[in-house]
């Protein structure tokens, strides 16, 4: 099945680091756009500087899902945009946060929690484990897969019980991490998947692209049923 899907970056770190943009030379954004086109989706990216940061009304109601990367600039989010996705999420668009896209303006709103974490950098080894083997997400993978140098991420993790845990990270310090959570909202899906720091090429990672490629098909919108909000005729006779 074809999808059509927007890559959202702020595309800072790539335009002021130049580790970063000899990382990712497409930007991060086209680093996490390639092999979904690849896998013959429809895919546009859109970034921060853009009007609008690149989600009009228009691009949103043409996206099944939305792949948000975000870091140093959460807050730079307009309201307006944040309410815009938020809205489009629960009208059954799906919505796949990576990395810090948990402290993006749209999750924070569709969690209703801080999504506060404990964090460290410098460059430790983590462990992916798969939690939810029958999970779609999941397909393809080995029981587990390792990311050689990483942000470690550590629980206590301020988000509501997702519906399914489909993958958990030890880190070499000792922490451990929900790192793969699935959420309904409304009619939409979201993955909120934790690898992809800047500082390393996670995102060109085979096992990596694996999950975001499973990620953005599990969350494809589903037709559904019809309903009809607001005031109604009963549907049944209330004459006597």
């Amino acid at each position: 099945m074809t999808l059509r899907v927007t890559v959202w970056n702020e595309n800072v770190h790539e335009r002021e680091e130049p580790a970063v943009a000899e990382r990712y030379p497409n930007g991060i954004h086209g680093a996490v756009a390639a092999p979904l086109a690849d896998e013959g989706h429809d895919v546009w990216t859109a970034t921060l500087g853009e009007p609008e940061h690149g989600l009009t009304e228009e691009v949103l109601a043409e996206t099944d899902v939305l792949v948000w990367w975000s870091h140093c600039a959460n807050d730079e989010v307009s309201d307006e945009v944040a309410t815009r996705v938020v809205d489009r999420v629960h009208g059954g668009m799906g919505f796949v946060p990576l990395h810090s896209g948990k402290n993006s303006k749209p999750f924070k709103r569709l969690m209703g929690t801080t999504c506060d974490i404990k964090y460290r950098h410098g460059g430790e080894r983590e462990r992916v484990w798969v939690a939810d083997p029958g999970h779609p997400i999941a397909d393809g993978l080995g029981e587990s897969f390792e990311i050689p140098a990483t942000e470690t991420y550590g629980e206590p993790y301020d988000v509501p019980e997702p519906d399914r845990t489909v993958f958990i990270s030890w880190f070499e310090g000792g922490e451990v991490f929900r790192s793969g959570l699935c959420y309904r909202r409304g009619r939409g899906r979201i993955f909120a998947f934790r690898p992809g720091h800047e500082e390393y090429p996670i995102l060109h990672q085979a096992e990596v692209k694996q999950v975001i490629r499973n990620a953005v098909e599990w969350a494809a919108p589903n037709e559904g049923a019809t309903v009809n909000w607001g005031e109604v005729e009963p549907a049944e006779s209330l004459e006597d």
